[in-house]
Protein backbone atom coordinates (compact mmCIF):
# COMPACT_ATOMS: atom_id res chain seq x y z
CA UNK A 1 0.00 0.00 0.00
CA UNK A 2 1.51 3.39 -0.89
CA UNK A 3 2.44 5.56 2.20
CA UNK A 4 1.97 9.21 2.73
CA UNK A 5 4.79 11.39 3.43
CA UNK A 6 5.30 12.79 7.15
CA UNK A 7 7.31 12.92 10.24
CA UNK A 8 8.97 10.56 11.39
CA UNK A 9 7.66 10.20 15.38
CA UNK A 10 9.46 7.76 17.52
CA UNK A 11 12.97 7.29 16.60
CA UNK A 12 15.31 5.39 17.76
CA UNK A 13 18.09 7.55 19.71
CA UNK A 14 20.34 6.81 22.27
CA UNK A 15 19.14 6.40 25.83
CA UNK A 16 19.50 9.94 27.88
CA UNK A 17 20.47 11.90 24.81
CA UNK A 18 18.37 13.91 23.20
CA UNK A 19 18.41 16.74 20.66
CA UNK A 20 16.39 20.06 20.82
CA UNK A 21 15.32 18.78 17.42
CA UNK A 22 13.88 15.56 19.28
CA UNK A 23 12.29 17.13 22.06
CA UNK A 24 10.46 19.12 19.89
CA UNK A 25 9.16 16.50 17.23
CA UNK A 26 7.80 14.41 20.61
CA UNK A 27 6.16 17.03 22.48
CA UNK A 28 4.63 17.67 19.08
CA UNK A 29 3.62 14.41 18.45
CA UNK A 30 2.47 14.13 22.28
CA UNK A 31 0.23 17.15 21.38
CA UNK A 32 -1.84 15.19 18.12
CA UNK A 33 -1.93 11.99 20.05
CA UNK A 34 -3.67 13.50 22.68
CA UNK A 35 -5.81 15.91 20.22
CA UNK A 36 -7.35 12.74 18.41
CA UNK A 37 -7.51 10.48 21.95
CA UNK A 38 -10.05 13.89 22.85
CA UNK A 39 -11.67 13.85 19.54
CA UNK A 40 -12.36 10.20 20.42
CA UNK A 41 -13.56 10.43 23.74
CA UNK A 42 -14.98 13.89 24.23
CA UNK A 43 -16.02 14.71 20.28
CA UNK A 44 -14.58 17.82 18.76
CA UNK A 45 -17.04 20.86 20.30
CA UNK A 46 -15.59 19.43 23.82
CA UNK A 47 -12.17 19.11 22.81
CA UNK A 48 -10.26 22.05 24.47
CA UNK A 49 -6.59 23.10 24.37
CA UNK A 50 -6.41 22.70 28.17
CA UNK A 51 -7.55 19.71 27.98
CA UNK A 52 -5.19 18.59 25.04
CA UNK A 53 -2.29 20.04 26.98
CA UNK A 54 -3.42 18.07 30.07
CA UNK A 55 -3.10 14.73 28.53
CA UNK A 56 0.13 15.09 26.79
CA UNK A 57 1.54 16.46 29.79
CA UNK A 58 2.57 19.66 27.98
CA UNK A 59 2.37 23.57 29.26
CA UNK A 60 0.24 26.02 27.11
CA UNK A 61 3.13 28.16 26.57
CA UNK A 62 4.68 25.00 24.63
CA UNK A 63 1.22 24.34 22.93
CA UNK A 64 1.42 27.59 21.78
CA UNK A 65 5.31 27.22 20.50
CA UNK A 66 4.29 24.75 18.29
CA UNK A 67 0.65 25.66 17.09
CA UNK A 68 -0.84 29.06 18.00
CA UNK A 69 -4.27 28.28 17.50
CA UNK A 70 -6.76 25.56 18.21
CA UNK A 71 -7.28 25.46 14.49
CA UNK A 72 -3.63 25.26 13.47
CA UNK A 73 -3.55 22.19 16.20
CA UNK A 74 -6.71 21.08 14.26
CA UNK A 75 -5.96 21.04 11.31
CA UNK A 76 -2.20 19.43 11.72
CA UNK A 77 -4.55 16.53 13.82
CA UNK A 78 -6.02 15.85 10.52
CA UNK A 79 -2.95 15.17 8.90
CA UNK A 80 -1.48 13.15 11.78
CA UNK A 81 -4.34 10.56 12.03
CA UNK A 82 -4.76 10.44 8.52
CA UNK A 83 -1.19 8.81 8.57
CA UNK A 84 -2.20 6.94 11.80
CA UNK A 85 -4.94 5.44 9.53
CA UNK A 86 -2.59 4.77 6.96
CA UNK A 87 -0.06 2.94 9.01
CA UNK A 88 -2.74 0.68 10.25
CA UNK A 89 -4.05 -0.05 6.80
CA UNK A 90 -0.44 -1.40 5.75
CA UNK A 91 -0.62 -3.88 8.87
CA UNK A 92 -4.11 -4.93 8.03
CA UNK A 93 -3.63 -5.47 4.47
CA UNK A 94 -0.58 -7.79 4.69
CA UNK A 95 -2.79 -9.45 7.63
CA UNK A 96 -6.08 -10.35 5.05
CA UNK A 97 -3.86 -10.79 1.78
CA UNK A 98 -4.40 -14.58 2.64
CA UNK A 99 -8.20 -13.91 2.45
CA UNK A 100 -10.90 -14.40 -0.05
CA UNK A 101 -9.78 -11.51 -2.65
CA UNK A 102 -13.52 -9.62 -2.42
CA UNK A 103 -13.36 -10.33 1.51
CA UNK A 104 -10.26 -8.77 2.32
CA UNK A 105 -10.30 -5.88 -0.41
CA UNK A 106 -13.92 -4.89 1.74
CA UNK A 107 -12.06 -5.53 5.08
CA UNK A 108 -9.18 -3.54 5.03
CA UNK A 109 -11.55 -0.40 3.36
CA UNK A 110 -13.95 -1.36 6.43
CA UNK A 111 -10.83 -1.17 8.61
CA UNK A 112 -9.55 2.08 7.56
CA UNK A 113 -12.85 3.70 7.34
CA UNK A 114 -14.13 2.91 10.73
CA UNK A 115 -13.12 2.19 14.37
CA UNK A 116 -11.53 4.38 16.81
CA UNK A 117 -9.40 6.29 14.55
CA UNK A 118 -11.99 6.84 12.19
CA UNK A 119 -14.33 8.32 14.88
CA UNK A 120 -11.68 11.20 15.15
CA UNK A 121 -12.01 11.45 11.31
CA UNK A 122 -15.64 12.16 11.50
CA UNK A 123 -15.60 14.70 14.33
CA UNK A 124 -13.41 16.87 12.23
CA UNK A 125 -15.56 15.97 9.19
CA UNK A 126 -18.67 17.60 11.02
CA UNK A 127 -16.72 20.25 12.42
CA UNK A 128 -15.44 21.11 9.13
CA UNK A 129 -18.97 22.15 7.14
CA UNK A 130 -18.54 25.46 9.15
CA UNK A 131 -15.15 25.52 9.39
CA UNK A 132 -13.15 26.62 6.23
CA UNK A 133 -9.33 26.55 7.16
CA UNK A 134 -10.33 22.92 9.09
CA UNK A 135 -11.94 21.90 5.58
CA UNK A 136 -9.10 22.92 3.32
CA UNK A 137 -7.01 21.03 5.86
CA UNK A 138 -8.79 17.85 5.69
CA UNK A 139 -9.94 18.04 1.56
CA UNK A 140 -6.33 16.80 0.75
CA UNK A 141 -4.99 14.60 2.92
CA UNK A 142 -8.39 13.08 2.91
CA UNK A 143 -7.57 12.27 -0.90
CA UNK A 144 -4.45 10.58 -0.38
CA UNK A 145 -6.23 8.16 1.79
CA UNK A 146 -8.19 7.76 -0.78
CA UNK A 147 -5.81 7.35 -3.47
CA UNK A 148 -3.40 4.75 -0.87
CA UNK A 149 -6.79 2.93 -0.29
CA UNK A 150 -7.93 2.87 -3.64
CA UNK A 151 -4.35 1.15 -5.06
CA UNK A 152 -4.73 -1.84 -1.97
CA UNK A 153 -8.36 -2.34 -2.95
CA UNK A 154 -7.23 -2.74 -6.29
CA UNK A 155 -4.00 -4.81 -5.88
CA UNK A 156 -6.20 -7.20 -3.18
CA UNK A 157 -9.22 -7.39 -6.09
CA UNK A 158 -6.64 -8.65 -9.01
CA UNK A 159 -7.81 -5.74 -11.42
CA UNK A 160 -6.19 -2.70 -11.47
CA UNK A 161 -7.51 -1.12 -14.56
CA UNK A 162 -11.37 -1.49 -14.43
CA UNK A 163 -13.58 1.34 -13.95
CA UNK A 164 -16.19 -1.30 -12.39
CA UNK A 165 -13.65 -2.00 -9.42
CA UNK A 166 -13.26 1.89 -9.21
CA UNK A 167 -16.66 2.15 -8.47
CA UNK A 168 -17.11 -0.64 -6.20
CA UNK A 169 -14.12 0.43 -4.07
CA UNK A 170 -16.22 4.14 -3.59
CA UNK A 171 -19.17 2.66 -2.98
CA UNK A 172 -17.95 0.42 -0.47
CA UNK A 173 -16.15 3.46 1.38
CA UNK A 174 -19.67 5.12 1.47
CA UNK A 175 -21.03 2.23 3.01
CA UNK A 176 -18.61 1.91 5.45
CA UNK A 177 -18.54 5.49 6.50
CA UNK A 178 -22.29 5.28 6.79
CA UNK A 179 -22.11 2.39 9.23
CA UNK A 180 -19.54 4.17 11.04
CA UNK A 181 -22.25 6.83 11.77
CA UNK A 182 -24.58 4.37 12.31
CA UNK A 183 -22.37 3.25 14.95
CA UNK A 184 -21.86 6.38 16.30
CA UNK A 185 -25.50 7.35 17.23
CA UNK A 186 -25.35 3.16 18.37
CA UNK A 187 -27.08 1.17 15.71
CA UNK A 188 -27.19 -2.57 15.66
CA UNK A 189 -24.25 -4.39 15.38
CA UNK A 190 -25.68 -7.23 14.30
CA UNK A 191 -27.47 -5.16 11.20
CA UNK A 192 -24.36 -3.68 10.31
CA UNK A 193 -22.56 -7.09 10.16
CA UNK A 194 -25.37 -8.48 7.76
CA UNK A 195 -25.25 -5.57 5.84
CA UNK A 196 -21.72 -5.55 5.05
CA UNK A 197 -21.94 -9.85 4.48
CA UNK A 198 -24.57 -9.10 1.64
CA UNK A 199 -22.64 -6.18 0.09
CA UNK A 200 -19.38 -8.94 0.00
CA UNK A 201 -21.81 -11.01 -2.02
CA UNK A 202 -22.80 -8.22 -4.57
CA UNK A 203 -19.50 -7.26 -4.60
CA UNK A 204 -18.47 -10.95 -6.11
CA UNK A 205 -21.29 -11.15 -8.50
CA UNK A 206 -20.41 -7.84 -9.67
CA UNK A 207 -17.29 -8.58 -10.43
CA UNK A 208 -18.36 -12.43 -11.63
CA UNK A 209 -20.48 -10.49 -13.89
CA UNK A 210 -17.96 -8.40 -15.38
CA UNK A 211 -15.82 -8.89 -18.85
CA UNK A 212 -12.38 -9.44 -16.64
CA UNK A 213 -13.91 -12.53 -14.72
CA UNK A 214 -11.99 -15.67 -15.40
CA UNK A 215 -13.54 -19.13 -16.26
CA UNK A 216 -14.62 -19.66 -12.54
CA UNK A 217 -16.66 -16.49 -12.43
CA UNK A 218 -13.47 -15.31 -9.71
CA UNK A 219 -11.56 -11.90 -10.32
CA UNK A 220 -8.50 -12.79 -12.93
CA UNK A 221 -5.03 -12.50 -10.91
CA UNK A 222 -2.73 -10.81 -12.40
Amino acid sequence: MRTLNHHTAGRSVPRGHRTQAERSEQTRTALLDATVECLVELGYSRTSVQEICARAGVSKGAQQHHFSTKAELMASAVEHLTHRIATELVVSTDALRRDDPVDAAVEVIRRGFSGRLAAAFIELWVASRTDKELAEAMLPVDRALGRATLETFRELIGRDDSPLVDNLYWMTVNLIRGLAVDESLGGDPARRERLVGQWKQMVRAALADSPGADRDGDPARP
